[in-house]
């Protein structure tokens, strides 16, 4: 059996050699270690291994490894990476360094609301469905621009890109991940401050190399690191 050690190694040498292919650097491609559904002690040896950037999408879950005792004192960077509903929002608000599965207005609005209230401020992304089946969550893609204008306008939360999950073949989602490339140049033509608009979260273990080849800034990967669930 493999180590989260040994698999992270070879996940970012994986990484390195999509990079080489793209033309990019590495610095441009944050590793996010999705640790949903594992231990604690799974995320220490992430850890301990170098990893930084840690992804959760339950919010009871995301709760219990903020109190664990093997992570206590520990400089993570949570991610938010699950589908967020308007009702937990406050339950977390201030606790994630960015919050990925925003995919409603009315939730970037909650948000704004429990930041104003903390005095803080929270940076987001929009999560589209670029693949556009009906069991998946995410806006749109039509309506990306339009919502986007209304979230530019709310106070103490800072849109910082967009967000997608894509099809299982590796042919349509490099298809999905360049429409997401170009839905996010098209939002930045319009924005406020384009320079804050810089993130595309998009790329899991089956298909993060490439959505490195199409631009991708955040990678989420799971199963490659800490195994099957």
């Amino acid at each position: 059996m493999e180590s989260v050690s040994s698999n992270l190694a070879a996940v970012r040498e994986q990484i390195a050699e999509a990079c080489r292919k793209a033309g990019r650097s590495e610095d441009e491609v944050t590793l996010i270690a999705v640790s949903k559904t594992k231990s604690a002690a799974a995320v220490r040896e992430a850890w301990d291994a170098g990893q930084r950037e840690f992804g959760e999408s339950y919010v009871q879950e995301f709760l219990e490894k903020l109190e664990a005792p093997e992570l206590s004192g520990l400089p993570l960077d949570w991610h938010f990476i699950g589908h967020l509903q308007s009702n937990k929002v406050r339950q977390i608000v201030g606790k994630a360094a960015m919050i990925h599965g925003i995919d409603k207005v009315s939730t970037a609005e909650e948000l704004s609301k429990r930041a104003e209230q903390h005095g803080i401020d929270v940076d987001f992304l929009l999560e589209v469905n670029t693949s556009r089946e009906g069991s998946k969550y995410g806006l749109d893609p039509g309506s990306v621009l339009q919502a986007a204008e209304e979230c530019f306008a709310l106070p103490n939360v800072r849109l910082r890109g967009l967000m997608t999950i894509a099809s299982p073949d590796p042919v349509e989602a490099r298809r999905e991940f360049a429409e997401l490339r170009q839905t996010l140049e098209k939002l930045r033509q319009n924005a406020p401050d384009p320079t804050l608009l810089t993130e595309l979260s998009m790329g899991m273990s089956g298909d993060f190399e490439e959505a490195i080849l199409e631009g991708a800034t955040m990678i989420r990967i799971g199963t490659a690191i800490f195994g099957w669930r």
